[in-house]
């Protein structure tokens, strides 16, 4: 579900500016500032006489809009319209404003000048709040919506390494234990998860690019529904399509997939491009796949650092899974965990190809024995990631679990890797509400 953001602004700057962060952030709908607080109470009072679903999560106040002062407007937003969340946008951030301004009913304070991070953190915890109140007044949509959805990526330090078919054994896990789970292929150009579920399906992620607005029934006709219980988005059949699919679109994407799914699964190929890093570094679990080769190693190290470089994930934000580990490896998962200063899970994926080699070939890995040790080792990682159970049931990570799910991290730019702005999202108001 996509974030509606009413902003208040009187100075004409200012809501440049905080029009042009609010186009950036991930599942956003911002409408057009208002210029002051007579018409933002009256178009409130609008939308709600049509539909109290009309009216958008958030609002923001700056401090600045006139002729009511910025607080005495959000008690009498907070007041008319208890379902929004209202975000104070102050140059003044001392504790005393901020006990005002929650007294007044705020559910957040933003400092000037604006920063990404910042703003971005303040809407999703307003839009949070807003979403639960609105559930809770039963007034909540149908479908698994809101904050509870995890996102965990699936990276391969080179090709060949594993990467496609520990991202569908993942998916798989999850929905054996009941998680409503989207299995997302952005491999964009050499995308193989249909192959391995014997799909096709003449839709595919490029189709949702140039969506600005991904709504439920937009992504249900992008989304083949398996019947192994997966929801797959798969990479597009014709490679140069996949260039349609940026950073922005990617953003967008995962978003509306958070959204709706208890657990979104992403296979992002072995190559660093701006889709799959806007994945990586928005993700709850960030995992990279290698063998226990030098080679192959030496490639996740070279990962890690690119990564790092362009600020996408720290390192030790980074969980790695060995593939094809046997006992007489000379090359053990601690020693790879040093050497990339990553967080190797405890349980390795031991080398048993015989096993995978019928249902690999016949494209229904989905059939694999369940007493295959490889399926085992598998799932067993994806119980330690956290991925088999609802975040309230998750332990807590600690370096005698380095397998244990990781903290969700604020998304950030991928300034080197973005080619151009990230343009303006459509206006949300008076549009019609699909469910």
């Amino acid at each position: 579900m996509s974030t509606r953001i009413l902003p208040a602004v009187g100075d004409p700057e200012a809501a440049r500016v905080i029009a042009t962060l609010l186009s950036q952030l991930p599942g956003a709908e911002p409408a057009a500032p208002v210029p002051d607080s007579a018409f933002l109470l009256d178009m409130l009072g609008r939308l709600a006489a049509e539909s109290l679903d009309d009216l958008p999560e958030v609002v923001l106040v700056h401090e600045r809009i006139g002729p009511l002062p910025a607080l005495e407007l959000i008690r009498e937003v907070a007041l008319r319209f208890p379902a929004i969340g209202v975000v104070l946008v102050t140059s003044d951030a001392s504790p005393a404003l901020f006990s005002a301004a929650m007294d007044c009913g705020a559910r957040g304070l933003v400092g000037l000048p604006l920063a990404y991070e910042e703003l971005a953190a303040r809407v999703q915890a307003a839009a949070q709040w807003s979403v639960g109140v609105r559930r809770h007044l039963g007034r909540g949509p149908e479908v698994f919506t809101g904050p509870g959805g995890r996102v965990v990526t699936v990276t391969g330090a080179k090709g060949g390494v594993g990467a496609t078919f520990t991202a569908v054994q993942f998916a798989l896990a999850a929905a054996a234990a009941g998680r409503r789970t989207a299995l997302v292929d952005m491999d964009l150009q050499a995308g193989d998860v249909g192959s391995y579920l014997d799909v096709q399906f003449r839709r595919s992620i490029a189709d949702l690019a140039g969506i600005q607005d991904i709504s439920p029934r937009v992504l249900q006709d992008a989304v083949y529904d398996d019947r192994t219980g997966l929801a797959l988005l798969l990479a597009p059949a014709d490679g140069e399509r996949g260039e349609e699919v940026d950073d922005r679109a990617a953003r967008h994407i995962v978003a509306a997939l958070r959204a709706r799914y208890e657990l979104v699964v992403i296979d992002c190929g072995t190559q660093v491009t701006g889709a799959n890093a806007a994945a990586v570094e928005t993700a709850d679990v960030a995992v990279l796949v290698t063998t226990p080769d030098v080679v192959a190693v030496r490639a996740a190290k070279r990962m890690v650092r690119m990564w790092e470089r362009l600020q996408v994930r720290k390192a030790e934000d980074t969980s790695v899974v060995v593939n094809r580990w046997t006992k007489h490896t000379e090359i053990q998962p601690a020693l790879i965990q040093k050497i990339t200063k990553t967080r190797a899970v405890r349980t390795p994926v031991p080398a048993a190809f015989k096993e995978l080699q019928a249902v690999v070939d016949a494209g229904r890995v989905q059939d694999l024995d369940n007493r295959s040790t490889v399926k085992q080792a598998l799932w067993t990682v994806a119980g330690e990631l956290g991925l088999l159970a609802p975040p309230d049931a998750e332990p807590a990570a600690s370096p005698e679990q380095p397998g244990a799910a990781l903290a969700v991290r604020t998304s950030g730019p991928v300034a080197r890797l973005r080619g151009g702005d990230r343009g303006a999202l459509g206006p949300w108001l008076r549009r019609g509400r699909e469910g």
